[in-house]
Formats: structure tokens, C-alpha cells, sequence
């Protein structure tokens, strides 16, 4: 006599693996790897005379490891090609260039490399680490949110340094009545699962 599987342990077995594709896609939509550069931005502002001026960079790469339900065994780094600076101008973009400001010849990435990510709840973290400019190294820590959004999510936030303890902005230009110590750095970084 053929032996089968009873109606109820089919369902059972159905129920069972239904359950095990939905987790597995429910922890895919919660883990991201990759960064889309094309859809995101890393911008900044300073105060020159007591007015905010804008400014960005356009090349810039990223690795990322995150996973909601494990967010403390994140990672990611940053590195920034300096020589893309958009400061306002042609002659501002040239000057920052210079050996005064990132002396981009000699430097021509700013690196971030985090060291722990902490949650701080409804969809807040702070991830920490090792900024790199100039060839000096300063921890940072920067507060951000995480926006889910279809398949991947929207990481932004900000954080500020000072761009004296880096070297930037020597000269005339360490005069901080001139232009600012503080440099707000701003990211929206859109990124995808694995």
C-alpha cells in the first residue's frame, strides 16, 4: 500500500516554507551592502565672515554592512576624492584645492572608517569612527537616520569637525573671525540590499 503525506502535514510543510521565504525576504529588505552613489550626496557648509556657504563633493565611494536586526555589528567606510570639490566657483574650487586648504597633490582622499554603530531608536543611530584628512586622523561621531524605502533605504545625517585640527585652512586662512573652525558635514547616502 503507497504511503502519501496527509493533507495536514502538507499544509504544515507549505505553511512552513512560506514562512521561511518571508523571513528570508523580510531579512534581505533589512540588510544593506551597497551604496548608489548616483542617488546619493556628501555636502557641506562653512561660515566665511558669518555667512553659511554651501558645498559638496561629486566622486566619492563607499562600503556598507548593515543589518536592522543586528545594527551594533555594522560597518562602513567613506573615502572622498577631494579634487571634486564644489565650493561655489571656479576660483574658490581652485583655492580649496591648494596646499592651504586639502592640498589634494599630496592628499587627494579624506577616508572615514567607522568603529561601532550604536541604535538610538525609531529608525536613529550613531556610528562612530576614524576620519582621515590631510594625513591626520580625529574620531567623529555622526547621528543619522535610516528611511526605508522599497528595497533599499535612505541613510542621512550630519556631523560637525574642525577643520583645523585636520590642517584645513592654513595661513590667512586659520584666521576663524575669517572663516569658521566648524564644518557641518551633511550625507544622504541611498543604498541597496546585497
Amino acid at each position: 500500500m503507497k504511503q502519501g503525506i496527509s493533507p495536514l502535514a502538507r499544509r504544515v510543510l507549505t505553511l512552513g516554507a512560506g514562512l521561511a521565504l518571508l523571513s528570508s525576504a523580510v531579512q534581505a529588505a533589512g540588510s544593506y551592502s551597497r551604496v548608489l552613489p548616483e542617488k546619493s550626496s556628501l555636502a557641506f557648509v562653512s561660515q566665511q565672515m558669518g555667512v553659511s556657504v554651501d558645498g559638496r563633493f561629486t566622486r566619492f565611494s563607499a562600503t556598507l554592512d548593515f543589518d536592522l536586526a543586528k545594527p551594533e555589528a555594522g560597518s562602513a567606510t567613506l573615502d572622498i576624492e577631494l579634487a571634486s570639490i564644489d565650493a561655489g566657483g571656479p576660483e574658490a574650487n581652485d583655492e580649496v584645492k591648494g596646499k592651504n586648504w586639502f592640498n589634494v597633490k599630496e592628499h587627494p582622499t579624506a577616508r572615514f572608517v567607522s568603529s561601532s554603530v550604536k541604535p538610538l531608536g525609531n529608525n536613529r543611530y550613531e556610528v562612530r569612527g576614524q576620519m582621515s584628512i590631510k594625513g591626520k586622523t580625529r574620531e567623529v561621531a555622526a547621528p543619522f537616520t535610516l528611511k526605508p524605502d522599497g528595497t533599499g533605504a535612505l541613510l542621512e545625517g550630519s556631523f560637525p569637525i574642525k577643520r583645523l585640527e585636520f590642517g584645513v585652512g592654513t595661513g590667512a586662512w586659520g584666521d576663524t573671525s575669517v572663516v569658521a573652525d566648524e564644518v557641518e558635514i551633511r550625507f544622504k547616502l541611498a543604498v541597496a540590499g546585497k
